[in-house]
């Protein structure tokens, strides 16, 4: 089964990391991804693979958090024959496997000390020894780890080594959260139901609006992960009907991950923690929605190119963040500060209903907000 090694999303935190990913992709440096269990690191990581010149070699995945210390070293390293009980013949390791190719090494954290100390000098000089040898090998493995921990709590705590975390981090990649990619998440479930729909000969009658909107809303803990078993689950067990906020609250309260997705002050079990969290569900949304009509704003209107978001322009280095604006650029932005976010915003959705000849459901799909949303705004501004 061919694995995905396509990162999907247009957010602008998506849509930069793809930039970078293709850039270190180039050069045979080490990589260290940082992300959220379930964000999707291992997807990354084959990305980067896949648009490196290692594309048509091996791709070795390894979990260290899932193989117990005491074996961990003769996985990575191989052992002889008769170098420990159970070690019937001599056998590679993954870095032998991996040779010429990459290897990914996932929960890096949980690597023990003892076995950082080899892998330290196989970052180094790519030589390594098999347990029970004393044959030196050499691996050209080009070598891209991640971890959810914070690694640099873990050096402090002495849980991890230093010198090791620095060389692995010779380039970081931050993968963000689910919750933090806005119309990703409809993006995502969408390439997830023709996922499913081939995979179980299911027709997805599609989801409601107020639905589509309470899955922008969840805070999703599990990442791109817990979206996708969702979608399955909901395919499967719902057998491809019209999914509503009833249905969809049921699947995910079933799932202990989020007991009240709508702030309804009549229940009872409604505590002083659930309504502040719903609070601040809502406002990521709104935010989120300003922030789209603010990237459509900046495309229909004639401003310098060198302003514009996701533009054929190429994006600089990432040293350029620590350039102060120059008093010329300064001079460009300060006509748009004049403008309220309520007056862009209304201009925005005007422009848009204008462009689609008064159509709400593209209007909203450009927009990158519900239709529920749309009609909301429109009767706010008397449109």
């Amino acid at each position: 089964m061919k694995r995905e090694t396509t990162i999907i999303g247009q957010s602008l935190l998506i849509s930069q990391l793809k930039q970078l990913a293709l850039q270190v992709a180039e050069t045979e440096i080490t990589v260290l991804i940082i992300g959220e269990t379930g964000s999707g690191k291992e997807v990354l990581a084959r990305f980067i693979h896949a648009h490196s010149q290692r594309s048509d070699k091996s791709f070795i995945p390894v979990n260290c958090g899932a193989i117990p210390a005491g074996i961990l070293e003769s996985e990575l390293f191989g052992h002889e024959k008769g170098a420990f009980t159970g070690a019937v013949q001599s056998r590679k390791g993954y870095f032998e496997s991996a040779d010429k190719g990459t290897i990914f090494l996932d929960e890096i954290g949980e690597m023990p000390l003892e076995t950082q100390v080899k892998f330290l000098r196989v970052i180094e000089t790519g030589e390594f020894q098999r347990v029970g040898s004393s044959e030196t090998i050499y691996s050209d493995a080009r070598i891209i780890a991640a971890t959810n921990k914070n690694m640099y709590q873990a050096v402090a705590e002495k849980n991890f080594r230093e010198d090791l975390f620095y060389r692995l981090r010779s380039v970081e990649l931050q993968i963000p959260p689910l919750r933090e990619r806005g119309r990703d998440i409809l993006l995502l479930a969408e390439t997830f139901v023709h996922e499913f729909e081939r995979k179980h000969t299911i027709s997805f009658e599609g989801f409601s609006p107020d639905a589509a909107e309470m899955l922008m809303r969840y805070p999703w803990p599990g990442n791109v992960r817990e979206l996708r078993n969702l979608i399955e689950s909901l395919l499967v067990l719902e057998k491809g009907k019209y999914i509503t906020p009833e249905i969809l609250e049921k699947h995910l309260v079933q799932r202990n991950r989020y007991k009240s997705l709508v702030h309804d002050p009549s229940k009872s079990e409604k505590n002083e923690l659930q309504v502040i969290y719903s609070s601040i569900i809502q406002l990521r949304q709104e935010i989120s929605d300003i922030r789209q009509l603010l990237q459509l704003l900046i495309q229909t209107r004639p401003l310098n190119p060198l302003l514009l978001p996701n533009s054929a322009v190429p994006v600089p280095p990432l040293t350029a963040n620590l350039i102060p604006v120059s008093t010329e650029e300064s001079k460009i932005r300060e006509p748009e500060a004049l403008h309220s976010l309520d007056d862009i915003e209304k201009e925005s959705i005007a422009n848009a209903l204008e462009t689609f000849n008064g159509n709400k459901r593209k209007t909203a799909k450009a927009l990158g907000i519900t239709e529920r949303t749309l009609y909301r705004k429109i009767k706010s501004y008397g449109l």
